[in-house]
Order: C-alpha cells, then structure tokens, then sequence
C-alpha cells in the first residue's frame, strides 16, 4: 500500500479595508502575481466595521484562519 501524504492547505478568509490593504491585493490581481488559491479576499467598507458575525461565520463555513486588515 502506498500512502500519500497531502500539504495541509488551510482556508483563509481575508477581511481587508477599501481605502487601505485592499489596494495590496488588488494590485496584486492586476499585475497577474501568483498568490495560493486558499486565500479569499472579502472587501469591506473598512476593517473596524467588521462585525464579528462575519468573523464567525467564515468559520462556520469552513475557514481555518480569517484576517481583519486595515
């Protein structure tokens, strides 16, 4: 038997601020850069409006880690 060993690839959900970090990840989509297909950028109106639903139901629904940026 031969037995396959998979990379844990953790779910993440990133909450990032319209007028801050989300300008990161945007530019990284328009410039074509390579990021892992696990990560979910969520744009929000801005990070300390994040309401702590949101937070817990990423988990809820599968996510590993969830990142409030601002």
């Amino acid at each position: 038997m031969s037995v396959e060993t998979k990379e844990f690839e953790p779910k993440i959900v990133g909450f990032t601020c319209n007028w801050c970090s989300y300008a990161g990840a945007d530019l990284a989509g328009v410039t074509r850069m390579k990021y892992p297909s696990n990560i979910r950028v969520i744009r929000v109106p801005c990070s300390g409006r994040v309401n702590p639903q949101f937070i817990l139901r990423a988990f809820q629904k599968g996510a590993d880690s969830v990142l409030v940026s601002g």
